[in-house]
């Protein structure tokens, strides 16, 4: 809530400026006149991004997990959450509250759900009803939900890959309860590019197919693997060649191949956003570190905001704060402002 006073005082002061600019235009100080005249205009010459902001919910994945994934443990992981997925919600927030969080804690009216926080619920009509009155009682849309822990829609395995395309079902019907215009998914599987490929485009035909139905697109991100390439998910998109079928790229996520030290086949990622803006239908700011300045020190947003611009899209761009050298709250609040800075320039 530091944030939260912090702009309120912010605010206060703005208006206590506005207060005392009657008397002070009456004085013969000029400085003080043109300053204050100054800071009015700004104000009220203020322009909003060509975008609107959405808050990921993986933003606050420690908050809502807690412990069990700050061990690292992935293999245990895996298991809860096959087993008793409950169980990993660890943390001090609850999944819940996420619209009232981010409404009331960092002043963002729309969200992106994760499914793993929700993984019991996936068919709880009823969860997903109360959860839809929660939002519109705070003013919140949510916007869409991203789905991993699945099954591969690019499996070569035909009966695997229907089995992916089934396990998404209930998460389609999940999104058109809450409003959702999407749900976020993978494009993976095991095998060469082409192969996955092939893949892959038949598993997300047919998950389209059934998003048509519904109303809800199926949106694919540069998550990994093949999907990190640019040009191979512009393709895959191409192919499937369906109005329900689109991306989310990330700014973040173009690493091909990791290592035991990190990325070692990572992909542009400026000209990945250029190949697969044509086909978004969401937009993930990733954000890990920040300079002096506010700036992420790994994606130069003014550029990406660029190519987002240049696509023609005004939609949804989501804050995911990533990092570690700030707290998950001051690293959400800090790519709200760059985000809002930054838009504003471009508008």
């Amino acid at each position: 809530m530091k944030n939260s006073r912090r702009n309120t005082l912010k605010g206060l002061a703005a208006w206590s400026l506005l207060g005392m600019s009657a008397s002070t235009f009456s004085c013969s100080d000029n400085t003080n006149e043109s300053t204050a005249k100054k800071v009015v205009k700004d104000m009220v010459t203020q322009k909003d991004p060509f975008f609107k902001i959405s808050l990921a919910q993986w933003s606050l994945h420690n908050s809502f997990f807690g412990e069990i994934l700050k061990s690292g443990d992935w293999e245990k992981f895996g298991k809860l959450l096959m087993t008793d997925p409950d169980a990993l919600l660890q943390g001090h927030l609850k999944p819940i509250d996420f619209p009232t969080i981010a409404k009331k804690d960092f002043g963002v009216d729309a969200i992106e759900l994760v499914n793993t926080f929700y993984y019991s619920k996936a068919k709880d009509t009823d969860y997903w009803k109360e959860y839809r009155n929660r939002c519109d009682s705070e003013g919140v849309k949510a916007v869409l939900i991203m789905c991993d822990a699945l099954g591969d829609l690019g499996d070569q395995d035909a009966t695997k890959r229907q089995a992916a395309v089934e396990n998404h079902k209930p998460w389609l019907e999940a999104a058109q309860i809450l409003g959702c215009h999407s749900i976020r998914v993978n494009a993976a599987g095991k095998g060469t590019a082409e192969e996955v490929k092939a893949a892959a485009v038949e598993g997300l035909g047919a998950l389209a197919a059934l998003g048509k139905e519904g109303g809800i697109n199926v949106i694919v991100e540069n998550h990994g693997g093949h999907s990190s390439n640019g040009e191979w998910l512009a393709s895959v998109m191409s192919q499937v060649n369906s109005p329900f079928c689109g991306t989310l790229p990330d700014f973040g996520n173009f690493c091909i191949e990791r290592g035991a030290d990190g990325c070692v086949n990572e992909y542009d990622r400026y000209k990945g956003m250029k190949e697969l803006m044509p086909f978004a239908k969401g937009v993930s700011a990733k954000t890990h570190d920040f300079d002096a300045d506010g700036n992420e020190i790994h994606s130069d947003f003014k550029k990406m905001l660029t190519i987002v611009k240049e696509a023609g899209y005004t939609g949804y761009i989501d804050i995911e704060y990533e990092g570690k050298q700030l707290s998950e709250p001051e690293g959400i609040m800090a790519t709200k402002r760059l985000l809002e800075r930054v838009g504003a320039e471009l508008a």
